[in-house]
C-alpha cells in the first residue's frame, strides 16, 4: 500500500459498465497523481476493451479481484451498491483505500459492514457524491454552510431516465430501475443540503408518481427542507434545483462541468485523506448516514404508498 506522501497513487478500477467508461475510467488514466493500475469486469471482454483503450491490465474472475488488489493502494467502484459493498469490505481488509459510489449499499447492515471495515482497516475513504466534488458547487456548499439564519430550502434532482422514449445507457440499470429516484440522486441532494442545514433529525416521506419520492427534512440547525427526486420525469420537467432561503435572502445552487470533471476531485480529495490521515466529510461513514436515511425514507413512502 503507498504510504502517505508517495506518488503516484496506483488506483484499481472495479466495473466496466457505462459509469466506468465514461467517467472514473477517463478521469483515472488523465490523473497526473494516480497510476491506473487495472480494470476488473465480470466479462472479460469488457474488462479486456476498456483496460486495452486506457492502456492498463484487465482482470476477470474471483482471482482477478484478489490481484487487482495486490496491485492497487485504492480501488474505484462502478458497480451496483449492494455488488459494490461486500467487494468494498473485502478491499479495506486487503488494506486499499476505497473510492465508492453513491449509495455505498441500499441496506443499513451493507454500508455498516462498508464503513466497521474502513475503520478497522484504518483505510482512507470517500463516497463520490458529485456536488460535493464538482469545483462550483462544493464551493458553493462550503459558502452557504458558512452563513448562519438559513431558514428553510428546497431541493428537486428530477432525470427523464425512465420517460417514454429515452435511450439513456444508464436505464439498463436494475439497481436505478428497482430502487428508484430516492436511492440513485437521493444522495446527492442530501449530501448537498446536510453541510448547509444540519444533520436530519425528523424525516417524512411520501411516495409521488411513477419513482418520485418527496421528502420533508428538519435539521438540527432549526431550519426545514422539502426534497423531489424521481428518474421518470417527462424530458421537459427534468432538472435540478437546490435553493436555501434564509435571513441573508436566498441562494441557487451554480451548474457544474461535469461527471468527470467532478470524478477527478473525489480523486484528489481520497489522495489528502491518504496523505494526511485525516477523514473526508464524505467518508464510508457519512455513506452509511446517508443509507439510514434513505432506508428510512423508502420504509416511510412504502407504507403510505
Amino acid at each position: 500500500m503507498t504510504t502517505a506522501g508517495t506518488t503516484p497513487l496506483r488506483i484499481g478500477l472495479l466495473g466496466t459498465g457505462p459509469w466506468a467508461r465514461n467517467t472514473q475510467a477517463p478521469a483515472l488514466a488523465a490523473h497526473p497523481g494516480v497510476e491506473l493500475s487495472g480494470v476488473w469486469g465480470r466479462r472479460a471482454e469488457a474488462a479486456d476493451a476498456l483496460a486495452t483503450a486506457h492502456g492498463t491490465r484487465a482482470y476477470t474472475g474471483e482471482e482477478g479481484i484478489d490481484a487487482l488488489l495486490e496491485a492497487s493502494d485504492a480501488v474505484a467502484f462502478a458497480l451496483p451498491p449492494d455488488v459494490q459493498a461486500p467487494l468494498a469490505v473485502r478491499a479495506a481488509e486487503a488494506g486499499c483505500h476505497l473510492l465508492m459510489d453513491k449509495p455505498v449499499a441500499t441496506t443499513v447492515v451493507g454500508a455498516r459492514a462498508v464503513a466497521e471495515a474502513a475503520e478497522k482497516a484504518s483505510v482512507a475513504s470517500v463516497v463520490f457524491c458529485t456536488l460535493r466534488f464538482a469545483p462550483e458547487t462544493s464551493a458553493w456548499i462550503a459558502e452557504q454552510a458558512s452563513v448562519d439564519g438559513w431558514f428553510t430550502a428546497r431541493a428537486q434532482w428530477l432525470g427523464s431516465l425512465y420517460a417514454a422514449g429515452s435511450a439513456s445507457e444508464y436505464a439498463d440499470s436494475p439497481w436505478r430501475r428497482e430502487k428508484g429516484g430516492l436511492w440513485d440522486v437521493g444522495p446527492h441532494a442530501l449530501s448537498a443540503l446536510i453541510p448547509v442545514l444540519g444533520d436530519v433529525e425528523h424525516l417524512t416521506a411520501a411516495a409521488g408518481p411513477a419513482d418520485t419520492t418527496h421528502l420533508i427534512l428538519r435539521h438540527t440547525s432549526g431550519a426545514s427542507s422539502t426534497v423531489t427526486l424521481g428518474l421518470s420525469a417527462p424530458p421537459g420537467a427534468a432538472g435540478v434545483e437546490i435553493e436555501v432561503r434564509g435571513e441573508r435572502g436566498t441562494a441557487s445552487i451554480p451548474g457544474w462541468a461535469g461527471a468527470e470533471t467532478a470524478f477527478r476531485g473525489a480523486v484528489d480529495a481520497l489522495a489528502e485523506a491518504v496523505r494526511t490521515g485525516v477523514p473526508h466529510a464524505c467518508d464510508a461513514r457519512f455513506g452509511l448516514h446517508l443509507t439510514e436515511l434513505l432506508a428510512a425514507a423508502e420504509e416511510q413512502a412504502q407504507a403510505a404508498g
